[in-house]
């Protein structure tokens, strides 16, 4: 019987052991190879949009993946934290965190940089950046979405101007356009300051907004009429509460809709002011196809403009932006100091879906010249075909030199061949 249940076990150990080397292979749900061609699209589109970031005077910075969750996670929203993973320092024993958004990051190293400033000249201090890295996700974003997606995006700091939400969106209209993405998009933009002072004005409590925040995200207008009706404790401005979800896609219907008071109100005055500004000016200036919604409130971390960028039909935006605050301490004057940023964020492995990229022909140098002219010494033909395979690599071709006789890959599109001390391409025809 020990036989048999020795044997038995060895057989279960030996079948776990054929299953495990079997899925080896298998990479976890979100996560995937980029290949070949999809490969060479995310790596053109990410350098062709950052060469246009950096000339519009962005500054690339490279952040590190990993950090000590303090300075990681010290300002981030509770989505980014629900979506990082946490490790241990095996040098240290502190906890460090996967970046799973890189904005935090460079607000860090703008705080840092801020720092050892002369902020007297308020020209100065404001500062531009850009970046392109990949991030890691908890849970992926959508039901297809990835888990490791290529981030890229760009920062302005250290203005609070409207000229600045205005250079962010000439900007990333620019990246749209040299992709020929414009004529399928969209931008939602909506300003979250005008429910933050309705809330301010009317002293409503943490539990009642995130209530109010939840139906505004569900398009609950019944559910939110009921509400409404039952916070007659905060006067005339409990109706807003609802004007703001029934109206808040028409901004002219929304002003006039408004109680006495919030009208009235330069916060919210300045944020209907600044929408219908931006609206029209898209519209001019980029013949954009703009919507509103003020009802949505994006992160909790944003303070002003909120923007969505919806490319097709996909149901998600492809990227999203807004302005925020980075809480810092200045240590020159030892005190805790705030700079307003504005900025946008997207993954590029969802933007490359919408562009093609073309195929570069690929050309194989035949193992019989290789074998014949290149391995012989001296070969008097040996310096005309490297002409011809440096000229073809100048001119966009992939070429190969072929190491044996099956060496000719499947997307191989002409061979390098000679006549008469002629090096010319030979076309295949496609199968």
């Amino acid at each position: 019987m020990s036989n048999l249940a020795s044997n038995s076990t060895n057989v279960a150990n030996q079948s776990a052991f054929y299953l495990n080397t079997k899925n080896t292979w298998l990479l976890p749900d979100g996560v995937v190879d980029l290949l070949s061609t999809e490969a060479v699209k995310q790596e053109t589109l990410r350098y062709q949009l950052t060469r246009i970031l950096i000339s519009h005077g962005y500054e690339f910075i490279s952040p590190p993946m990993i950090e000590y969750t303090e300075s990681l996670l010290g300002y981030a929203s509770e989505d980014v934290k629900l979506q990082t993973f946490k490790i241990i320092d095996q040098l240290t024993g502190r906890l460090m965190g996967v970046r799973a958004d890189i904005t935090p990051q460079i607000a860090r190293i703008d705080a840092r940089l801020h720092n050892n400033q002369d902020t007297s000249n308020p020209s100065k201090s404001i500062s531009r950046y850009c970046y392109a890295g990949h991030v890691i996700y908890t849970m992926p974003k959508g039901l297809f979405g990835s888990r490791t997606p290529l981030q890229l995006g760009a920062e302005i700091f250290g203005t609070d101007s409207l000229a600045s939400e205005v250079e962010l969106l000439d900007v990333l209209f620019t990246l749209l356009d040299s992709t020929d993405v414009i004529e399928q998009s969209h931008i939602d933009i909506g300003h979250v300051a005008i429910f933050q002072q309705l809330c301010q004005l009317a002293s409503v409590p943490t539990h009642l907004q995130e209530k109010l925040i939840e139906l505004y995200a569900n398009k609950a207008l019944p559910e939110l009429k009921l509400l409404t009706s039952k916070m007659s404790q905060f006067g005339e401005l409990a109706n807003d509460f609802y004007v703001l979800g029934e109206a808040g896609n028409d901004l002219q219907k929304l002003s006039e809709r408004l109680s006495t008071q919030a009208k009235h109100d330069a916060i919210i005055a300045k944020a209907l002011s600044d929408l219908t500004y931006l609206v029209s000016y898209l519209e001019d200036h980029w013949d954009a196809n703009v919507s509103v919604d003020v009802t949505g409130l994006g992160y909790h971390y944003h303070t002003g403009v909120v923007f969505n960028v919806y490319v097709a039909d996909e149901s998600l935006p492809l990227i999203r932006g807004g302005r925020f605050s980075n809480h810092f301490h200045h240590e020159v004057d030892n005190t805790d100091a705030v700079r307003s940023g504005v900025g946008f964020s997207c993954e590029l492995n969802r933007w490359q879906n919408h562009i093609q990229v073309h195929e570069q022909p690929f050309t194989v140098v035949p193992y019989s010249h290789v074998r014949t002219i290149l391995h012989v010494p001296n070969h008097p033909d040996a310096p005309a075909l490297k002409q011809a395979i440096d000229s073809l690599r100048q001119e966009g071709h992939r070429v190969i030199i072929a190491l044996d006789e099956t060496d000719e890959p499947e997307q191989t599109t002409h061979r390098l061949q000679v006549a008469n001390g002629v090096w010319y391409l030979e076309h295949l025809a496609e199968n």
